[in-house]
């Protein structure tokens, strides 16, 4: 099973990652098992502007039926073929899907790489500079 990692909040923790990674790969010691297909998003407003309901429906759509064509899929969510296209691109931008060519009669066709997403958001309620305050009395 190949799962797509969605982070929310977490930029820190991205950038040691990465560095990580980028250290592991030029030392050449990258091991299969760390080829993970992870999506970090810096802020929760992100992260809701970018996979709105709509968008998460298109992909399970496109996941479960594999259309061959944008038209296909727009018809699969009932919805307008230009606001799915605009959609498509969106989440090919992403990395959450692909658009490939050579479908029936020149179409492209959307195809999700992933047969599950696994999201982990980090919502701090207090600010950083918060966390030691008090809250007013009500006296």
């Amino acid at each position: 099973m190949t799962t797509l990692h969605i982070t929310v909040g977490d930029r820190a923790q991205l950038r040691e990652d990465t560095l990580n990674f980028i250290q592991h790969a030029k030392e050449d010691e990258l091991e299969a098992s760390d080829e993970r297909a992870v999506l970090q998003f810096g802020t929760y407003d992100d992260f809701v502007d970018s996979l709105t309901p709509l968008r998460l429906e298109l992909i399970k759509a496109i996941a479960n039926d594999q259309p061959e064509s944008m038209r296909e899929a727009a018809r699969l969510v009932d919805r307008d073929v230009s606001d799915v296209h605009s959609d498509l691109k969106h989440l090919e931008v992403l990395g959450i899907l692909e658009l490939k060519e050579g479908g029936p009669g020149g179409a492209i066709q959307p195809v999700v790489p992933f047969d599950k997403i696994e999201m982990h958001i980090d919502y701090p309620l207090l600010e950083d500079g918060d966390t030691e305050s008090t809250p007013a009395s009500a006296d």
